[in-house]
């Protein structure tokens, strides 16, 4: 082999060895520390210790941990599965009719992708506080379900989609909400997956809005109570690290139980 093409798959693996090196250290350094004391923890021990069964229990008598796990899966799945809902049917729609203004109406859309969440926080508080929904559920689920992000990502994945199939369907007679419904759905289901993921790691991750409309502790998500237990005057850093652990599970099961799916999404499979 040529020693320069040698030397260069040298140096290609050399930086992605250290790439996932950075990647997987911050998890291992989480599942280590949530085995062993604070103090441990601050002088930097990386090896596992005896402390974790101390970590469940203090964490399980700090909070309650099934109130907010489950607080944190039922605004999860209802907010995705209806921002899945709401803009795979405007993707679908933009892609599938056309008018006079619908790429002006796109591309103002896009351009609202660019103002920044914190210039919107105080007139969505307003709304929300004019609807009496503070320190409710409906508060953090309804401001995301229109996400532009993903009506634009339905509607770039159903460029790919086979328009003989839609007019097979119309020729046998089906409704325009049976041709989206029998045809789109099964046909897309990568795409969905691969949406799944997206909108469930942004639910689940959620932190600054469910954190200006969210007061009691009863209606708290899993993201605010780990948060809020930095802020004691000596945290118990190996209980805060087997939270963290605990807050990640639901998102890789939900990534590694789609992870196929994520990647035909991504690349534009269409079946």
């Amino acid at each position: 082999m040529n020693p320069l093409a040698l030397f260069r798959r040298g140096l290609v693996y050399l930086m992605l060895s250290v790439a996932a090196f950075l990647s997987v250290f911050p998890f291992y350094w989480m599942i280590v520390g949530a085995t062993n004391k604070s103090a441990d923890v601050v002088t930097g021990k990386a090896t596992i210790g005896d402390n974790l069964l101390t970590n469940v229990a203090s964490l399980f008598a700090t909070i309650d941990v099934p109130r907010v796990f489950f607080n944190s899966t039922f605004i999860s799945v209802v907010a995705t599965a209806l921002t899945l809902a709401v803009s795979s049917l405007a993707g679908y729609g933009f892609e599938m009719f056309r008018s006079r203004f619908r790429d002006r109406i796109f591309g103002l859309m896009l351009l609202l992708l660019s103002i920044p969440f914190s210039a919107l926080m105080v007139p969505l508080f307003v709304m929300i506080s004019s609807a009496h929904l503070n320190n409710t559920w409906l508060a953090v689920i309804l401001p995301g379900i229109s996400s532009i992000f993903i009506v634009f990502y339905f509607r770039q994945a159903t460029k790919a989609f086979p328009t003989e199939l839609r007019d097979a369907a119309r020729v046998d007679g089906l409704k325009e909400w049976q041709i989206f419904l029998y045809i789109y759905l099964p046909v897309m289901r990568s795409t969905y997956a691969a949406a799944t993921i997206i909108v469930f790691l942004a639910n689940w991750n959620n932190y600054l809005w469910p954190l200006i409309v969210l007061n009691t502790a009863d209606n708290k998500t899993v993201t605010l109570v780990v948060s809020a237990l930095t802020s004691s005057y000596t945290p118990d850093y190996g209980m805060i690290l087997f939270g963290t652990v605990l807050a990640t599970l639901p998102t890789l099961i939900i990534f590694f139980a789609l992870q196929r799916q994520f990647v035909e999404g991504l690349t534009g499979s269409v079946k």
